[in-house]
């Protein structure tokens, strides 16, 4: 079986088993959503909606999280990870907005990469789930499912993400980008499936006895 094979199945399976791909980050509006993907690096999508969901009644343009400071933002964020970093980039990003794009969050990819603490991956998923243009957000845990499905050969995310816009039609990228992530956390997970035993890995890998090693980004 080869890649091109492999990604059919991939993609029968996971557009049966989520033919509906709500975003897990709540949001208000694009910068919300901006924000939110910003605040979950190294943190799970829940721990943000529990922060966010006391936020973004009363805070959701750029000119509200200046007026606040840095010491504001750091307060209001306390309980997610590395709060104080992703609090300066947080601040700094929305005085950008406010200086730099009259408060607007820009809609390419240059000029999201050009804002403080948008990396890549949190500028594809605003392109994406944001401004709905076709963009591949892979993450770790993509990056460990493609590996796993035989999608890629697991070099870095850089590389995963070629493999997979190679492999899937364009006009499939932004609900496949969110089904992996559902189909990871519930069927593929890092510490239970090994490869072995859900759906995906038991159809692209039928003969495989032992736990698939992948390579970490």
């Amino acid at each position: 079986m080869n890649e091109n094979q492999r990604a059919k199945i991939v993609l029968k399976i996971l557009n049966k088993t989520y033919p509906r791909t709500p975003i897990p980050l709540k949001h208000k509006n694009i910068f919300t959503l901006l924000i939110s993907v910003l605040l979950s690096a190294q943190c799970t999508d829940l721990n943000v909606n529990n922060v966010t969901k006391n936020i973004y009644p009363k805070y959701y343009k750029p000119i509200h999280f200046v007026k606040l400071g840095r010491k504001k933002i750091e307060k209001l964020i306390r309980s997610i990870g590395i709060f104080r970093i992703k609090s300066k980039s947080v601040y700094n990003l929305s005085k950008t907005l406010v200086e730099k794009y009259k408060g607007k969050v820009p809609k390419t990819f240059e000029e999201l990469e050009e804002l403080p603490g948008v990396g890549h991956k949190t500028a594809s998923v605003v392109m994406s789930q944001g401004f709905g243009l076709p963009a591949f957000p892979v993450d770790t845990h993509i990056h460990r499912l493609a590996q796993r499905w035989g999608l890629t050969n697991g070099k870095n995310v850089v590389q995963t993400e070629k493999d997979l816009k190679r492999l899937f039609p364009k006009k499939y990228w932004n609900k496949l980008h969110l089904q992996i992530i559902y189909y990871g956390r519930e069927y593929c997970k890092a510490r239970e499936c090994y490869g072995i035993t859900c759906k995906i890995c038991t159809s692209c890998y039928p003969n495989r006895k032992k736990p698939f090693k992948t390579k970490k980004a």
